[in-house]
């Protein structure tokens, strides 16, 4: 049986444009919060791991960013880790503290994830997600992107990143195979900005109709503007401990634990065979590490870089059965208030999606939720969460998956 870990505290920066802030800014913010709250002090923490993916394409600090963030306000003499996977990194750095935690090299362990992607040059920000696909085969990726979901007529889409077309992909797909519908992702679009009310973190925090988001300006069919995550700045921490680091804690009693952390890629498989996508086959295996199945969750924060996306994963979360995600929105079983709320938090689409911090800030937004301390988002009585954190593409599918599930 693997040892148990808990996370003790966390800590998160508003979303949002922070001009005038950079990288080590944003990320001293969320650690001496992560810290306060777990009432420790830098020269605690054994080990840290930095999430960061678009510092070296954006600024020129191609290496040692965590040294340079962290050192620098203080943490000296331990081992920093420098951690990129795509929109996982976040989730990616808490996997390996945990990990770190877990083999016993250390007592107490720092996650971070940090990005700084507002720059005066728009069109340089939109490059950095050109990266996160195979390079070397821009027509493979056409390609998939057709089979996935037609060769769409994408005219009078308005500037986007590339990925917005491969959301929009995988969402005709679903849209061809299950009969969803526009107006349903709309419907979880606006689920997930009215949750953003109650978010003081979150970056848009403006209630929108379905119908006011249907005449939003066009992306990639059937995605606009309203359903789609921002380019965003931010940082989120979580400090993580084992039996020992936790006897040391005088705010033991708030610790929340971690039942699974678990990180992965996919199999080679049809387009069409979801039901061997990368998030499915990462769930058996995060729900048999935690002894829990989706029929025990209360809340949830999954990876809505798109609002189609919640969709497609709390389906594949297991949360609903195949083509039955959009339905159980509709019906308000994912809003708060509903028997399953999901990204109560307002999810990437509203919250903001700094690329290194999104992971981890789902985290925070779970910690919160388990301690009780949500405010006017909480989910009542709610004991064991899950988070779900993607990032990239590969083959018709994220390229790597990360899920973690919580509980108290």
């Amino acid at each position: 049986m693997k040892e148990p870990v808990w996370i003790v505290g966390v800590g998160m920066t508003p979303f949002g444009r922070h001009i005038d802030r950079g990288v080590p800014d944003l990320t001293a913010e969320a650690v001496g919060e992560a810290l306060t709250d777990a009432g420790l002090e830098q020269r605690d923490v054994g080990a840290a791991f930095f999430g960061n993916t678009t510092q070296g394409a954006l600024e020129g600090q191609l290496m040692v960013g965590g040294q340079i963030a962290l050192r620098g306000m203080g943490f000296q003499r331990i081992p920093i880790f420098n951690v990129e996977n795509a929109c996982a990194t976040g989730a990616t750095a808490l996997h390996l503290a945990v990990s770190q935690v877990r083999s016993g090299a250390v007592d107490i362990a720092l996650a971070v994830g940090v990005e700084k992607m507002n720059v005066p040059d728009r069109a340089k920000a939109f490059s950095v997600f050109d990266g996160a696909y195979d390079v070397s085969d821009p027509a493979g990726l056409t390609a998939t992107l057709i089979a996935l979901g037609g060769d769409a007529d994408a005219s009078d889409a308005g500037r986007r990143s590339i990925f917005m077309d491969v959301y929009a992909a995988m969402a005709r797909a679903h849209m061809a195979r299950f009969g969803t519908t526009q107006r349903q992702i709309a419907v979880v679009a606006a689920k997930n900005h009215r949750h953003a009310l109650h978010n003081d973190k979150a970056y848009y925090r403006t209630e929108l109709t379905v119908d006011g988001i249907l005449a939003a300006r066009a992306l990639s069919f059937p995605l606009v503007v309203p359903m789609c995550a921002p380019i965003t700045d931010g940082a989120a921490a979580a400090v993580v401990c084992g039996e020992r680091g936790l006897r040391r804690l005088a705010v033991s009693g708030r610790g929340v634990r971690v039942l699974a952390c678990a990180v992965g890629t996919g199999v080679e498989r049809p387009l069409d065979a979801s039901d061997q996508h990368v998030t499915r086959l990462l769930a058996g295996r995060a729900y048999e590490e935690a002894g829990v199945g989706p029929e025990d969750i209360d809340v949830a924060e999954v990876h809505d870089a798109t609002a189609f996306s919640e969709i497609q994963l709390t389906e594949m979360l297991g949360l609903f059965e195949p083509g039955a995600g959009a339905e159980a929105a509709g019906s308000g079983v994912t809003a708060l208030g509903g028997a399953l709320p999901v990204n109560p938090s307002g999810g990437l689409e509203s919250k903001g999606h700094p690329l290194g911090a999104t992971g981890l800030g789902q985290v925070y937004e779970l910690v919160r939720q388990l301690r009780g301390e949500a405010g006017a988002r909480q989910v009542p009585g709610a004991r064991i969460a899950i988070a779900e954190n993607g990032g990239g593409f590969y083959a018709g599918e994220e390229a790597v998956a990360a899920i973690t599930i919580l509980g108290v």
